[in-house]
């Protein structure tokens, strides 16, 4: 441990001692000195953040934009990894954001310039970010394009030999294939219908070399809020199996943008269940030499999986915004969900006789019986008036059904927070009138500790905020006045969007009149996009999901477009959230506008040196309590447009 450490701890002396007093020596000589900028706020956080590292404490630390809050827990975390011997996980918002902090202009290689520090960062990111080589070779057979053949000519030697591996190299990462659009990817990489354990292809599959990898780092291993959770519901599960847990022992852990880990927790807890891969998976079963009895029930659950999802179907209805759609248990989805259910019940036993059996591959079979598994608890939880969210959703050829926890905090207790160790929750936006205890409820935090501080940026010097009016409905006019922002501010200019009908809209609306580049979310892998737009002054990025994280100082980012009030959808989530309170609009719907539209403008101003413009478009009609409320969460005073 001593060799690691850039200061010196005797056997008599506290390592947090030491830490506290080479952290001080850093933020008021030597980061200074390397231009870094000298702020009390951040220096406050640093001191605060021992407190639960030293305690083994939840914190919840809010800090404003500016404040440096990221290189604050970077330290800390580095060094309480090289105390403890046990990487440190760091959990990102989401997978669009974990490059962000190994990017080559991030923190982490700031500070390995500046300290002299070989810091062991290694990404640990969803199963459905890596290349699966069996889709692969599915998808060449009917896929002739440039592209496809690229993918293909872009694998190690090692991938197509039948011998044992004298070496190998990690590959297969979404990252590899940049421009590869997310529908192409999406035929290509990982899915649930893929059982890595059993698959011969395994020991040569990117996602296992992937995983190896980054199980052996020594300081950092970054995520998403989902690939954390995933890792704590199934860590169990996987280890009856014989299996190693999603991510290895570590010492503590950061949830960055940790106001978003809810969500994440109610998505690792849900079931999904598709016509399409029931349909699949029992069609593959078919090829076998089945008995007559299971060919006849494999028949029938094929029937009344049809019927189940038409009937949902007809019962469900589209909320704007949102691709989950809101489903009316009528008499007769229910009569074909317990149909379908008693169908599947009876394969289940069927297939017991058919593994004794020997004439079905091992391989399928595994996959067939636990997604049969899951597919019958799944239906049974629909039948239950349970405390849950259902939705259905409909797209690429595939309907779904999904079945989501309301409520998650005892999990979460139990799971998570009942460990020893500090868990950080970082962001801008933690608390709600000055109090974290709504946060910490919704998550099972019992105990914690907190601070605030505000950002410490003159914003009034430095940021122009425009409120612009458009007639309801004025979707032209909107365009137009883009159009004349982005030409003032010749690009430089983030758009920030709701939802996939706004970003569609603008692609095709903006492609034809706009003549500095711009990108659309979708069209690359997201950090290939976010490096384009960073190093190409003038370009112009339109975004859904970069409200959040994005870290983009310097002259690329001078002009921020807000399309329209980011209000949550009218779908199954909110709707339960709405549910549940007296007043839904003032309990749920406009605190998490108020919120992301703060991360939003937040994108703006990310240095000493930025300077620029926000343009939030509202309607002309705008209600007068509501335009208050904005007005009052705005860093400064709005301009008349």
């Amino acid at each position: 441990m001593q060799n690691r450490m850039p200061f010196e701890v005797s056997k008599t002396e506290s390592f947090y001692d030491k830490l506290g007093e080479w952290i001080g020596d850093l933020f008021y000589d030597i980061l200074p000195d390397a231009g870094f900028e000298l702020r009390d706020e951040q220096i406050y956080m640093a001191f605060q953040l021992e407190k639960a590292f030293k305690d083994k404490k939840v914190m919840f630390a809010e800090a404003g934009v500016g404040t440096g809050k990221t290189i604050v827990y970077l330290l800390y975390s580095i060094m309480y990894a090289r105390y403890t011997n046990r990487p440190v996980v760091i959990a990102c918002a989401d997978e669009t954001l974990i490059e962000q902090l190994v990017k080559k202009e991030g923190d982490i290689a700031k500070l390995e310039r500046v300290l002299g520090l070989n810091i062991d960062v290694r990404l640990a990111k969803s199963r459905d970010q890596y290349l699966c080589l069996k889709k692969l070779d599915q998808v060449r057979n009917n896929d002739l394009s440039d592209e496809i053949s690229e993918v293909y000519q872009k694998l190690p030697d090692f991938i197509h030999t039948g011998g044992s591996m004298q070496s190998f190299e990690r590959y297969g990462d979404r990252r590899d294939f940049p421009n590869l659009s997310d529908g192409k990817w999406n035929n290509l990489n990982w899915d649930t219908l893929q059982d890595c354990f059993s698959c011969e292809k395994r020991h040569r599959c990117g996602l296992t070399l992937h995983r190896e990898y980054y199980r052996h780092s020594t300081d950092l291993i970054i995520c998403s809020h989902d690939f954390y959770m995933e890792h704590v519901w199934t860590k169990e599960s996987r280890k009856r199996e014989g299996q190693l847990p999603l991510l290895p022992e570590h010492s503590s852990v950061v949830f960055d943008e940790g106001h978003l880990l809810e969500y994440a927790a109610q998505k690792a807890l849900s079931y999904r269940f598709t016509d399409y891969t029931l349909d699949t998976l029992l069609s593959r079963l078919m090829e076998n030499e089945v008995r007559e009895k299971t060919l006849y029930t494999i028949e029938e659950a094929l029937i009344d999986n049809e019927e189940f999802f038409d009937a949902i179907s007809q019962f469900s209805a589209h909320t704007k915004g949102s691709e989950k759609q809101m489903i009316t248990k009528h008499p007769l989805v229910l009569k074909t969900c317990r149909k379908l259910l008693s169908t599947l019940q009876a394969l289940e036993e069927e297939l017991v006789f058919e593994s004794e059996l020997y004439v079905i591959n091992e391989y399928d079979l595994k996959i067939v019986e636990e997604y049969l598994e899951q597919i019958t608890h799944s239906l049974a939880l629909f039948l239950q008036e349970l405390n849950g969210i259902t939705w259905y959703e409909e797209g690429g050829g595939e309907r779904t059904l999904v079945i989501m926890p309301k409520m998650v905090e005892e999990v979460m207790q139990e799971e998570v927070f009942s460990q020893k160790k500090p868990f950080i929750f970082s962001s801008a936006t933690l608390s709600n009138q000055n109090s974290f205890d709504y946060i910490a409820t919704s998550l099972g935090v019992k105990e914690y500790l907190s601070f605030s501080v505000a950002s410490p940026f003159e914003y009034a010097e430095k940021m122009e905020v425009y409120l612009p009016r458009f007639l309801n409905g004025s979707i032209e006019d909107k365009i137009n006045y883009l159009i004349k922002m982005l030409n003032q501010s010749e690009g430089r200019a983030l758009i920030l969007l709701n939802n996939m009908e706004e970003l569609l809209l603008l692609k095709k609306q903006l492609s034809k009149v706009i003549h500095f580049p711009i990108y659309f979310e979708g069209d690359e892998e997201i950090s290939t996009l976010v490096s384009k737009f960073q190093n190409e002054e003038h370009a112009i990025l339109c975004s859904i999901h970069l409200w959040e994280g994005l870290d983009i100082p310097g002259r690329s980012l001078e002009n921020v477009l807000i399309f329209s009030l980011p209000f949550p959808p009218n779908d199954p989530v909110f709707t339960a959230k709405r549910d549940g309170v007296d007043n839904p609009f003032i309990a749920v719907d406009l605190p998490y506008m108020l919120l992301r539209l703060r991360q939003g403008i937040g994108r703006l101003i990310r240095s000493e040196k930025d300077r620029g413009m926000v343009h939030i478009m509202i309607d002309e009609d705008i209600d007068s309590c509501l335009l208050q409320s904005i007005t009052e969460a705005l860093p400064t005073e709005p301009k008349e447009a």
